[in-house]
């Protein structure tokens, strides 16, 4: 099982859930200001660490080498988290998925693969892993999951052009992304961006 930390919503006894998956090197600790900042009282939040130790951090798969098998490991842990919360009283149609770079890519094979409908589905800075092998394998849920994905159109890490490619062969398939592109790096952009987010969220979840 993955390692995980909750932070309970003020408001006591609401089913709506974030899980948050960082990026590569990165670990729950770096998204202890999100809660916060998002300023959704009735959210819960569960903060969630990569499996494979990475200088400090976390990763969810091999940056370096070969991805697959990182990503379909991780996938399964993933698929496994979500049935023990859909357990202990969060319903994946209250729950979002908000992930960063590498937690962008997990997010995106969440959204597609697994065989419940999640609330929403938030990618940020990140991209799709093998697009035209995932288009093959939607879960009979895909084309009904609602996604926000975001980038920079400064971003040296993950150039934007490669998204904006992947995000024109996912539409046509019949992926429904609401697609943001801000002037940063790679990063998240500020409130400007955390605006955009949190009016996604409101509105998915019905507020």
């Amino acid at each position: 099982m993955l390692e995980s930390e909750l932070v309970p919503a003020p408001e006591k006894d609401s089913p709506h859930l974030m899980i948050v998956l960082h990026g590569l090197g990165d670990s729950i600790e770096g998204y202890r200001w999100l809660p916060q900042m998002m300023r959704l009282p009735w959210l819960n939040y569960l903060l969630v660490n990569a499996p494979d130790e990475y200088y400090g951090g976390f990763s969810w798969y091999d940056y370096a080498g070969n991805p697959e098998p990182g990503v379909l490991r991780s996938r399964q842990l993933l698929f496994d988290l979500l049935d023990h919360q859909r357990a202990a009283g969060f319903p994946t149609d209250r729950t979002f998925l908000f992930g960063f770079s590498q937690g962008c890519l997990m997010t995106i094979e969440m959204g597609v693969r697994y065989p419940h409908r999640f609330s929403g589905l938030i990618g940020i800075s990140g991209y799709a892993f093998q697009p035209e092998r995932l288009i093959k394998e939607f879960s009979p849920e895909a084309r009904k999951q609602r996604f926000l994905l975001t980038h920079g159109t400064q971003d040296n890490l993950i150039p934007i052009t490669l998204v904006r490619s992947q995000i024109a062969s996912l539409k046509p398939a019949g992926v429904q992304i609401e697609w943001h592109e801000f002037q940063k790096d790679h990063t998240i952009a500020g409130e400007a961006e955390l605006r955009v987010i949190r009016e996604f969220v409101k509105r998915q979840a019905g507020f």
